[in-house]
């Protein structure tokens, strides 16, 4: 499945190489019929979009959106674990599953990082995606209702992987609960987050800081040692696709 590579490369930073494949990527999209015409049309124009934006704004927003607070952080077991041991250990048999099937990731990323695990699903067969997405719908959902909250077309990339599993109105489940969240990426709540965060001046402070935003986190985990009958599958879609789609 091509376009969980695509979607995979929307979720992460934006380069000057994303937008030089919008073309392509809109062709992947179009093509994907376990999506509604609705759904492609709505990634097709926000590819459209990246394309032609200033590099710099797109980043920008990247940034305010999953740099600032946890609350729409893509490293998945962040919402389930936070920094707990149980975390280590859930990324070290993640880590063992990518290797069993033989993916290796580069050095620089963790295995919960929600594009790595979809890059990975892109090398599997559609059943063991179906499950495997399955198993996060409850973290894609609560994404989505946040990402749709502060109106973000990210929030495009979680709904289009329910929808692909048929698991898309579970977003309605999380949309009262996510209106009544204080926000956590306001100075305030930010500010907050440094008092709590105690200032070592040793080998390790810089890890102090870099914990303060979703790459950091992701740098700084990598120097840590890891603490050590239904079937489900995809499900085609109920739109039929428009003439030349």
């Amino acid at each position: 499945m091509r376009s969980l590579i695509v979607l995979a490369r929307l979720l992460d930073y934006p380069t000057r190489e994303l937008q030089q494949a919008a073309l392509e990527m809109q062709a992947i999209v179009a093509n994907e019929d376990h999506l509604s015409h609705p759904q492609r049309a709505a990634l097709h124009g926000w590819i459209g979009r990246i394309g032609a934006a200033e590099l710099l704004d797109l980043q920008a927003d990247y940034v305010a959106l999953f740099d600032k607070g946890r609350a729409t952080s893509l490293l998945l077991f962040e919402h389930v674990h936070g920094e707990s041991r149980d975390r280590g250990q859930a990324m070290v048999d993640l880590l063992d599953q990518y290797r069993q099937a033989g993916f290796e990731l580069s050095a620089r990323e963790l295995p919960d990082f929600l594009p790595v695990f979809l890059e990975y699903l892109s090398t599997r067969d559609e059943a063991d995606i179906a499950q495997q997405l399955s198993d996060i719908a409850h973290i894609l959902a609560l994404l989505a209702a946040r990402l749709c909250e502060r109106e973000s077309d990210y929030a495009l990339i979680p709904t289009a992987l329910l929808a692909m599993v048929g698991a898309d109105t579970a977003i309605d489940e999380h949309a009262e609960a996510v209106k009544k969240e204080a926000r956590d990426d306001t100075p305030a709540a930010l500010d907050a987050v440094w008092e709590e965060e105690a200032v070592r001046f040793n080998a390790t402070s810089d890890e102090d800081c870099a914990l303060q935003s979703a790459t950091g986190r992701r740098q700084a985990e990598l120097k840590r040692q890891f603490q050590a009958d239904v079937p489900i599958r995809i499900v085609p879609s109920t739109v039929n696709a428009a003439p030349g789609h």
